[in-house]
């Protein structure tokens, strides 16, 4: 047996050594700046993690490769970071960064952290003054930084743009996107695009005019700014019915979009129009509502744009995250964005000319409300409100914000998906009601049965299912896939799990003790090994196979 005996001096200086490591390991790192083709390379350097999505393609896949169908069982939580802000039903749905050892994480109520990715301690803390009476829906949430150079941006719930020492979590500028009391908000996180920073506000629920802007990231300054509902004159004001309508029209933009670099272009799905239920004073298609925008990069001009729901009565928005990828459509290798919409469609389109190139149903519910998507690209509808006997899905949609995965080797598109049933009443506001800074619904839903939710993987080049994997009871949570045959995801009960990407069976659950709402977890190498990232409520967990961290 070995000798465990040790002086004093030599327990003290162990003791040092050990507290010195940690730390060193806890302080911020003097590292390279990041630079345009760090985010270009996207998960080419399996350490990091350093946009949304992992990369500009939307597709929340990893190469990575160490954890497997066969080994992921012995996946166990390494550390756990907690906070004392709770939310009724929500909480983190950031999508952290990861940068030399150090993650970078938003929470609700525009409170940031810098952790130590090995062992979850803060290394700073950063917490906004908000003011009064904010006018946000639906949550105090934001959803994650966008970095360049040494700094993060991040939006926050009184509509402002940020900018934050990435080593210190001091405020490097400030700036105004809109005025909160109106009814604006914001909590996508922000698209990094060469020198810009590309942000959109929320604000649908409300009678807004909303935008998707771009700003310079070094000043601050706004470069350009796109209107999601046009003045009257611009190409697509005739889908409305007069100027009053258009400046509350609404079209918010809350959840981070792509980019194809080779096009310059952006893609961004936009909201609902407002009222979300009553429509009879909204006559007309309300372009951009519910529509995917492709904008150039360089100077916010339209490219294309495709309406996935035209006057909307639903609350469907299309803020689903566009997915960017090769797939071969009727025998032919096309580049496409997908897009699973709430309407319960999924859709692939040529990504540099926004032809439809292929719209099939991944929910019951969408059959009910569409008979298909005909030539012209428009939906067929056959039941606009619902019955009890033929209900449509619910405002939440067949899918909602929560980001999708595709798998480019099995060609796999996975989608949390729910399906529900509901009844639409539309009610005429009052006279007088409309007012700026009050939120505007324009009636109510009625449901009916039992709803639930399964994730499900689809053929990208023909929308078939392949599998499904049901929940006891539904999923607002992320997609995440690997290349080695993965896909994690969880559901409203706080289970995140472990699937087989070509079966859809069940290989490892964890009970994370709240609900997984809106992020998607994230994967990487550190130390050796690989590491997933999971948000659940107020917690973050991060898992691993046993080792020791180096």
């Amino acid at each position: 047996m070995p000798n465990l005996h040790f002086s004093n001096a030599t327990w003290r200086a162990a003791m040092l050594a050990a507290m010195l490591a940690v730390c060193t390991r806890a302080q911020p790192r003097a590292t390279p700046s990041i630079t345009y083709r760090d985010l270009l390379d996207g998960l080419k350097n399996p350490s990091r993690w350093l946009t949304y999505s992992g990369d500009y393609t939307g597709r929340q896949h990893s190469p990575l490769t160490q954890l497997t169908p066969l080994n992921v069982k012995g996946l166990a939580p390494q550390w756990t970071f907690q906070t004392d802000m709770p939310v009724a039903g929500r909480g983190f749905e950031t999508h952290s960064l990861l940068l030399d050892g150090v993650l970078y994480v938003t929470g609700i109520n525009d409170h940031a952290w810098a952790l130590d990715a090995y062992t979850g301690r803060p290394i700073w803390h950063y917490r906004r003054e908000l003011p009064p009476k904010l006018t946000y829906c639906c949550g105090p949430v934001n959803r994650g930084f966008g970095i360049l150079g040494d700094r993060l941006f991040k939006v926050t719930l009184d509509a402002h743009l940020i900018a934050l020492d990435r080593r210190t979590g001091a405020v490097m500028f400030d700036v105004p996107m809109a005025d909160y009391r109106q009814g604006y908000a914001a909590t996508l996180a922000p698209l990094v695009v060469k020198d810009k920073v590309i942000v959109g506000v929320a604000g649908g629920e409300f009678p807004t005019r909303c935008f998707l802007d771009a700003y310079d990231a070094t000043t601050g300054e706004r470069v350009w700014r796109f209107y999601t509902v046009p003045a009257p004159g611009e190409p697509g004001s005739e889908s409305w019915p007069s100027q009053d309508v258009m400046t509350r029209g609404g079209g918010s933009i809350w959840v981070t979009g792509s980019y194809d670099p080779e096009l310059n272009l952006i893609y961004y799905g936009t909201g609902n129009p407002n009222p979300d239920f009553y429509g009879d004073d909204r006559k007309g298609d309300n372009l951009y509502t519910d529509t995917l925008l492709a904008v150039d990069a360089d100077t916010g001009k339209l490219k294309w744009h495709y309406q996935f729901t035209p006057h909307d009565t639903h609350d469907w928005d299309s803020t689903q995250v566009p997915v960017l990828a090769d797939v071969t459509l009727g025998g032919q290798r096309r580049k496409v964005v997908m897009l699973a919409n709430r309407n319960g469609f999924l859709y692939s389109l040529d990504r540099a000319t926004g032809k439809l190139l292929l719209a099939k149903p991944f929910s019951k519910a969408a059959t009910v409300w569409a008979k298909e998507i005909g030539a012209d690209g428009r939906p067929v509808v056959i039941n606009e409100s619902g019955t009890a006997d033929a209900c449509l899905g619910d405002q939440r949609g067949s899918t909602n914000f929560m980001p999708p995965s595709y798998d480019p080797a099995l060609n796999l598109f996975f989608v949390n998906t729910r399906e529900t049933c509901a009844v639409y009443v539309p009610i005429k506001p009052a006279p007088g009601s409309i007012k700026p800074g009050e939120r505007l619904m324009g009636g109510a839903l009625q449901r009916y049965g039992d709803p639930y939710g399964a994730i499900r993987a689809l053929d990208a080049s023909t929308g078939e299912r392949k599998w499904e994997f049901r929940y006891t009871t539904y999923s607002m949570a992320g997609v995440l896939s690997t290349a080695s045959g993965l896909v994690f995801t969880g559901d409203s009960e706080g289970n995140f799990i472990a699937l087989d990407s070509k079966t859809g069976k069940s290989l490892w659950h964890y009970q994370m003790g709240g609900p997984i709402w809106g992020a998607a977890p994230t994967t990487y190498m550190l130390g050796g090994r690989q590491w997933v990232l999971a948000p659940s409520g107020t917690t973050l967990v991060a898992f691993a196979l046993p080792g020791a961290a180096q």
